[in-house]
C-alpha cells in the first residue's frame, strides 16, 4: 500500500482533507446510515488522503484496510476498456452492427412471459444496434430495475439485470427475444448494454470475460484482488452487503463470508459483476489519469481514451435532454456520456465544483470514482449500501475534495 504524500506538496490543504473523514463518520457511519466507508484521494496518482470507518460485517468487526467490495456498475468502465482494446486491434469497429459478433440480434424479438404475456407494442428499430450504441447506452436496451414500462417488467421476468447462473450464450439468447425500449440512437437509457458488450469481448477474444480481464487489464496493472470469482481465502476480506431501509437502519443482503462471489459464476457480468479493493481500483483510475498506462504497461492508447471520455450524446446534449432512465449512476445536468463513462461537459450546470472533461461512474452499492484530468485528481469511494441514489454522497464528497484543493490548474 503506497504511503501518503504530504498534501501540501501536491496542492491540497491537509486540514480541509481531514474534514472528509469527520463528515463521513458523523453524518453517515455514526448515524447508522452507512455500515462502512473507505475513501482514497490522489493527485498525479499519489495518494494524499485515506480514511476508513465502520464495520466489516454484521458481527461488528472493524472495516479492514484490505477490505473487498462489490463494485457493481464500476465494472462497466473495465468492460468498456476491454472492448476498446479489441477495437484498437481492428477485431471489431464501433460502427459494426452487433449482429456481426452476436447473431442473436440479427432481427428484433417478441417477448411473451411464461404462462401469461406482458402486453406491449413490439418495436421495430430504425436501424441495427451498433457497438457504439452499447457503449453509450443508446441501444434501446433497459434494466428491469428501472421499473417504468412493460419492457422493464419483461427484463425482470427474464432475470436479466445481474444473473450469475446463466451462460453467456443463454443470456444473449434470452435478451434478444425482448423488444427494445426505443429505436437505437433515439434516447439514452441506462441498461444491460455493457453486459452484452462483455459477451462480445468473450466471443471476439475466445476467453471468458474474467480471464480476459486478468490477462489484459488486471495482471498488467497489478490488480490482484479484483475479479468476478473470488478465492476462498478472501472470505474474511469481503464486506457484508446491506440495503437501505425506510427506518434508516440498513438491512443485511448478503454476508461477505457466504457471498456468491465464492462460487464460480456461469455468467461474468460485464455490467456489474466485479468485486475489488480500493487500492486496486485506485490503480485502474491512475492508469486512466495517465492516459492509458501505468508503471510502463500500456492498457489503452491516449487517443482511444480521449475518444472514450468525450461526449457522444446526439448534438452534444447533456443527459437532461436525452435521458429516458429513471435511475442511473450519473447526475444529468451538465453531464454527457462517452464510451463507458459519464463526462462533465458544463461544470456550471452541474452546480458543484467540477472540471470540464472530468469523467466518472459509480455502482449500485454506493461505490464511486472520478478522474479529473485538469486538476490531475482521482477519487475512489467504497461502501456497501443498496441503492446508490438514497444519499447525496457523491456530490458531498466532490464538494469537500475540491474545497481542499489549494492549488488549481484551471
Amino acid at each position: 500500500m503506497p504511503d501518503l504524500t504530504d498534501p501540501a506538496d501536491l496542492g491540497f490543504d491537509g486540514d480541509r482533507l481531514e474534514r472528509i473523514g469527520a463528515f463521513l463518520e458523523k453524518a453517515y457511519v455514526g448515524s447508522g446510515r452507512l455500515p462502512n466507508t473507505q475513501i482514497l484521494v490522489a493527485r498525479d496518482g499519489k495518494p494524499v488522503y485515506r480514511h476508513r470507518a465502520g464495520v466489516q460485517n454484521e458481527a461488528g468487526d472493524p472495516l479492514r484496510e484490505d477490505a473487498l467490495f462489490r463494485i457493481a456498475s464500476m465494472t462497466k468502465p473495465v468492460t468498456s476498456i476491454a472492448f476498446m482494446q479489441l477495437v484498437e486491434q481492428c477485431k471489431v469497429a464501433l460502427d459494426d452492427p452487433i449482429s456481426r459478433v452476436l447473431p442473436e440480434f440479427a432481427s428484433p424479438g417478441v417477448y411473451s412471459g411464461g404462462g401469461g404475456s406482458i402486453p406491449f407494442a413490439p418495436t421495430t428499430p430504425a436501424r441495427p444496434i451498433r457497438f457504439v450504441d452499447l457503449l453509450t447506452h443508446t441501444a434501446g436496451l433497459t434494466y428491469g430495475l428501472q421499473n417504468r414500462t412493460n419492457v422493464d417488467a419483461a427484463y425482470r421476468e427474464a432475470n436479466l439485470d445481474l444473473p450469475r447462473n446463466l451462460s453467456s450464450d443463454d443470456y444473449v439468447a434470452r435478451l434478444a427475444k425482448l423488444p427494445l425500449q426505443h429505436a437505437p440512437g433515439e434516447r439514452w437509457t441506462y441498461s444491460v448494454a455493457t453486459d452484452v458488450l462483455g459477451v462480445a469481448v468473450e466471443r471476439l477474444s475466445g476467453q471468458k470475460l474474467g480471464d480476459y480481464f486478468r490477462d489484459h487489464i488486471f495482471g498488467p496493472l497489478g490488480m490482484d484482488d479484483t475479479g468476478f470469482d473470488l478465492p476462498d481465502g478472501s472470505r474474511a476480506r469481503l464486506s457484508d452487503n446491506w440495503a437501505w431501509s425506510p427506518n434508516g437502519k440498513p438491512s443485511l443482503i448478503e454476508r461477505g463470508t457466504h457471498s456468491a462471489h465464492f462460487t464460480p459464476a456461469g455468467f461474468h457480468s460485464g455490467g456489474g459483476g466485479l468485486a475489488s479493493s480500493i487500492e486496486d481500483y485506485h490503480r485502474f483510475c491512475t492508469m486512466l489519469l495517465q492516459r492509458g498506462a501505468l508503471d510502463g504497461r500500456r492498457i489503452i492508447a491516449p487517443k482511444t481514451l480521449a475518444l472514450m471520455t468525450a461526449n457522444h450524446l446526439p448534438g452534444g446534449a447533456d443527459l437532461t435532454a436525452v435521458s429516458d432512465a429513471l435511475f442511473s449512476e450519473a447526475s444529468n445536468a451538465g453531464t454527457g456520456f462517452g464510451l463507458g463513462f459519464a463526462c462533465v461537459i458544463d461544470p456550471v450546470a452541474t452546480l458543484m465544483p467540477a472540471s470540464r472533461g472530468e469523467y466518472y461512474w459509480g455502482g449500485a452499492f454506493s461505490t464511486a470514482f472520478f478522474v479529473d484530468p485538469v486538476e490531475r485528481v482521482t477519487m475512489v469511494f467504497m461502501t456497501q449500501l443498496y441503492p446508490s441514489n438514497i444519499y447525496p454522497l457523491r456530490r458531498q464528497l466532490k464538494t469537500m475534495i475540491y474545497a481542499a484543493l489549494s492549488e488549481s490548474h484551471a
